[in-house]
């Protein structure tokens, strides 16, 4: 553990940044912690950072400290609406690389208009807890190959649950998915941990344009209405225009929208 203090600034009061443990930071004003600055690797291997400091010129020397003793890129992801903390990071050389908003999805049908969506004839929504693992771990394998050789899993929402490395089905319970005689096609995952999230909703690419992404979410839609949840919530990236679409003709609204940066 590398604890010695890093000063910025003249003055016998100067904030001390110091290096408390393996990626992090604490900034110290007389010994009373007065920011905290931290850095994790997500599943997808890349280093995210956070800084929480009480005043700007403390976040300033936070940042200043741990981003010399970090490894290039870096990233980071903050509320739009924070504009202090957005500039913050910006002061630091970070730049916007993509913007994720947070919509609220309806479940009733009256309101989704998905009461009477149904998949393709020769398509079978299989509810959730009841996949076979193997053609679940198999279509998602597919699906986020078929993602990496295209835009790139980096494009898609961040997730933030951890897992052991290469196992990416962390709760099969949580999925539904949409079933051909021989191979699933799509699915979609559901956590309802404080309240119902759409955390993943994907179908392979020769299925696509099918109406199968629509039926995934009318029967998850569904499933929520049905144990009493009035909404979910849920990401999906500014720039993808299929899944804007599809929970915008559904009834979802955006509340929120947060931003990515990079260094």
């Amino acid at each position: 553990m590398n604890t010695k203090p890093f000063t910025s600034g003249p003055g016998e009061n100067a904030v001390m940044i110091t290096r408390v443990a393996d990626r992090q930071w604490h900034a110290l004003d007389d010994d009373l912690v007065v920011g905290r600055a931290h850095a994790q690797h997500r599943p997808d291997g890349r280093l995210f950072v956070s800084i929480d400091a009480w005043h700007d010129a403390t976040f300033d020397r936070l940042a200043e400290a741990m981003l010399a003793q970090l490894p290039s890129p870096l990233y980071t992801v903050v509320d739009e609406a924070d504009a202090a903390l957005t500039s913050g990071w910006r002061r630091a050389g970070f730049t916007v690389r993509r913007r994720e908003w947070e919509y609220t999805v309806p479940t009733d049908p009256q309101v989704t208009g998905l009461g009477a969506v149904r998949p393709p004839a020769d398509v079978t929504i299989v509810p959730a807890g009841q996949a076979d693992e193997a053609l679940l771990r198999a279509v998602d394998r597919a699906i986020r190959d078929e993602v990496e050789a295209s835009v790139g899993w980096q494009s898609m929402p961040a997730e933030v649950i951890s897992f052991p490395e290469g196992d990416t089905i962390v709760d099969p319970s949580k999925y539904a998915v949409a079933a051909a005689p021989d191979r699933y096609l799509g699915l979609i995952r559901v956590v309802t941990a404080k309240r119902p999230r759409i955390g993943l909703l994907a179908v392979r690419a020769s299925d696509q344009r099918r109406g199968i992404a629509r039926a995934l979410l009318a029967h998850a839609l569904e499933s929520l209405h049905r144990s009493g949840a009035a909404a979910a919530w849920t990401e999906v990236q500014e720039s993808n225009r299929a899944a804007t679409a599809l929970f915008g003709n559904s009834g979802a609204q955006p509340i929120s929208s947060n931003l990515e940066l990079v260094r």
